[in-house]
């Protein structure tokens, strides 16, 4: 079982740019919760809408059972709402926004959303994840304590 984190690209039309790199540490804490649970993670960086959309076929057709999904500026993509519906696997959506400049957020109604991490920087990963972890029933670390409510 793997939890899938792909990025959408940070800018749309002339000026596309793939997201930036995850910071390291946050990438380091992602890969060993991920371990922790029985779980692993892929990630993928996409440089455009169609290889945003491409990224999720493909995670949807794999052993994946969660996307963890940031759209970047793909957020008001008619093609990703039209696409989200028909995908299997949830996903939990993410933007590594800041809480006092918070990003536009996919419609509520659309494709099998479990949730919402934002405000966190890329932090907000680390919540997704957990939210992730949670939805299939792997929250529990090796300590023994459980994450949720």
């Amino acid at each position: 079982m793997s939890i899938f984190i792909i990025r959408g690209p940070e800018a749309a039309g002339q000026l596309i740019r793939t997201a930036q790199p995850l910071p390291p540490l946050v990438l380091k804490s992602l890969v060993h919760r991920a371990i922790d649970a029985g779980t692993t993670v892929a990630i993928r960086a996409c440089g455009s809408e169609q290889e945003l959309l491409d990224a999720l076929r493909v995670a949807d057709h794999s052993r994946g059972e969660v996307i963890l999904l940031d759209p970047g500026a793909c957020v008001d993509s008619a093609r990703l709402q039209r696409l989200l519906p028909h995908l299997h696997n949830a996903y939990v959506e993410v933007h590594d926004d800041d809480a006092r400049a918070p990003e536009a957020c996919l419609p509520a109604h659309v494709g099998k959303r479990i949730g919402v991490a934002r405000g966190y920087c890329a932090q907000s990963y680390m919540h997704a994840l957990e939210i992730a972890l949670d939805h299939l029933g792997c929250s529990e670390i090796a300590e023994g304590v459980h994450v949720g409510t």
